[in-house]
């Protein structure tokens, strides 16, 4: 369908980014489950403040029927549009680290267009690495760590994150065709698809936006205050082990999903999960020890007479 309009604008009041930053690119569309993804965005935004660099056009780029906005229908009247969003942005982690955020919703037309200026960004941009995620329903337990399926140019995190490495064809999604793309441009680039059970994709599930944040981490080394989620997550498992104790089917279909899940690790690959089921560090602490590190070598330094 041809364009009906700029593609997307430059926002005149936006920073300068820095050559160099790594991109992390979250797109909701054809498949998010758990809500990983969405609620991954919304860490992003409501957290880390991002500054929009550059906006896309909705009018252009989405299905509008498809995927209707809200607006409130407040007693007698309408307020709070909100109209659907994807930008790139300059943001920054927990720690302060600087880079480049690509989210908002999957787009529904101009897949060519789009992609093509996305790549033209990230060279315009100089990003010294490309990661995304997505999520798909798997036959796993909720008692296990969540996979990943890794794909892309980063051999490291393939080989050592990648728990299961199919040979299917699947219906593709921008990320897909992005991480292609940007490929082929040279760009080191990471798509880290997470392995949901396939019993609670359907819900909002903490733990997939934990496992997304914790794969964006991996191959960035960017940190996120997660803490919020974690405790959500607690209480969240706590039910759903609520429900599977009340009921003999549930009992019998999550002891058959372990068995499978446990064969498969210790036979079929040598990667393991990111995500642990031990709880991991908050932001805070993960600050408090880069500056005890930091200040140890500022230390160890200064005792060595170095400048």
């Amino acid at each position: 369908m041809p364009l009906s309009g700029p593609l997307y604008e430059r926002v005149s009041s936006a920073p300068s980014v820095p050559a160099g930053l790594p991109m992390v690119i979250a797109l909701t569309g054809f498949t998010d489950a758990g809500s990983a993804v969405s609620r991954t965005i919304d860490l992003f935004r409501d957290d880390l403040d991002p500054t929009p660099v550059v906006v896309f056009s909705a009018d252009v780029l989405l299905d509008y029927r498809a995927r209707r906005p809200t607006i409130t229908f407040d007693g007698d009247r309408l307020s709070d549009y909100r109209p659907p969003r994807l930008e790139l942005s300059l943001a920054h982690d927990a720690l302060g680290q600087p880079f480049v955020l690509l989210a908002g919703y999957e787009p529904d037309f101009a897949w060519d267009a789009f992609s093509e200026t996305v790549v033209g960004l990230a060279e315009g941009l100089q990003v010294s690495s490309i990661t995304w995620v997505h999520a798909i329903p798997m036959p796993v337990p909720h008692t296990r760590p969540i996979g990943t399926t890794v794909s892309g140019t980063r051999t490291d995190l393939t080989e050592a994150h990648s728990v299961w490495k199919p040979h299917t064809q699947v219906p593709a999604t921008m990320g897909h065709l992005l991480e292609m793309r940007l490929a082929d441009s040279g760009h080191d680039v990471a798509g880290f698809v997470l392995l949901v059970p396939h019993y609670l994709a359907d819900t909002d599930y903490p733990a997939a936006a934990l496992a997304a944040l914790d794969s964006v981490s991996v191959a960035t080394g960017l940190v996120f205050d997660a803490d919020e989620i974690r405790e959500e997550n607690r209480e969240y498992l706590t039910k759903v082990d609520d429900q599977v104790e009340g009921n003999t089917e549930l009992t019998a279909m999550l002891q058959t999903l372990e068995e499978r899940y446990d064969s498969y690790m210790a036979g079929a690959t040598r990667a393991q999960p990111i995500i642990h089921t031990g709880d991991l560090p908050s932001a805070d602490e993960l600050a408090a020890e880069l500056e005890r590190f930091l200040a140890d070598r500022r230390e160890g330094d200064d005792r060595r007479g170095w400048k």
